[in-house]
């Protein structure tokens, strides 16, 4: 049986297609990994750390120039009309918004302001104006005194650059009846000069601060000194020598100097503290964004 087996395999041999072949196994194949080169990501780091300077540059050019703007000038707020804040906004007038207040003419010029139809006019002498008078002329004067100095300064309507060409002399102020002889205020014009007389003082309007057809504000280059306050007094013969030896002094008051110098400092004062501020919290930009590289 196992040979006639045998021999049947021997005589008939099996075809190579009835072999399986056998098949090669399947292996996966990871992906080819990226070449990573050191200069290229020093390159990237570079461009992010100069994008962040450039940014942080910028933020502190915006900060400083934003405090420089707001140290130089106040906006006045919104809202009704107010003479401090339009004094304030223009600047060079610490003096004037200090009288303002501690006499509390302001308060009655804003009262005046938004419950009249008829406006107002105010002639605004700057600081250095103030610091043209003579020595202790303010400290002479007494609270009411200066109240009547403040409203020799103010018309009780409206009066537009163009509108002084036709006005009647003396002007009305409210410091007194001008008609009866009190704070005459006299005024001439030549073209688009406007120039103001109070019979101790000759005066010119140098600029329009503020006029919206309510109210007038004009910069004026003398303090409008009333012949009621400051009357003319005639020297004595024997104090003319004396007065050729000793000029009277045209320097300004102490207080005047000091008012303005601590303006200055707390201007600057200021400005340094949000500046340094600023610049703290840029460097502390800086360093968290470096450590979290």
């Amino acid at each position: 049986m196992n040979s006639l087996y045998i021999h049947h395999l021997i005589s008939h041999p099996r075809s190579p297609s009835c072999i399986k072949p056998s098949l090669p196994s399947k292996t996966h194949s990871s992906p080819p990994l990226p070449v990573i080169h050191h200069s290229s990501m020093q390159q990237q780091k570079k461009m992010k750390l100069k994008q962040l300077y450039l940014q942080c540059f910028s933020l502190t050019l915006l900060f400083t120039t934003t405090l420089a703007q707001s140290s130089t000038s106040a906006p006045a707020p919104s809202g009704p009309t107010n003479i401090t804040a339009v004094l304030e906004k223009a600047g060079q007038f610490s003096i004037l918004i200090k009288l303002l207040k501690s006499t509390q003419a302001g308060d009655q010029i804003n009262t005046q302001l938004n419950n009249s139809n008829q406006g107002l006019t105010i002639f605004a002498p700057p600081d250095n104006a103030f610091s043209n008078l003579q020595a202790g002329t303010l400290n002479s004067l007494t609270d009411q005194q200066k109240m009547e100095l403040l409203q020799f300064h103010v018309l009780p309507t409206y009066v537009s650059l163009s509108q002084f060409q036709t006005v009647s002399n003396p002007l009305r102020t409210q410091a007194g009846n001008s008609n009866n002889g009190e704070f005459p205020l006299n005024v001439t014009t030549s073209g688009n000069n406007v120039n103001l007389t109070t019979g101790v003082v000759n005066a010119t309007v140098a600029n329009t601060i503020y006029s919206d057809g309510q109210l007038a504000v004009y910069q004026v280059d003398q303090v409008l000194l009333p012949l009621e306050l400051f009357p003319p007094t005639a020297p004595a013969p024997s104090d003319s020598k004396k007065k050729k030896a000793n000029p009277p002094s045209n320097a300004p008051s102490s207080s005047t100097d000091d008012a303005s110098l601590d303006s200055s400092i707390a201007v600057r004062l200021t400005v340094f503290t949000h500046f340094t501020e600023v610049s703290f919290a840029v460097v502390v930009i800086v360093v968290v964004a470096l450590s979290s590289k």
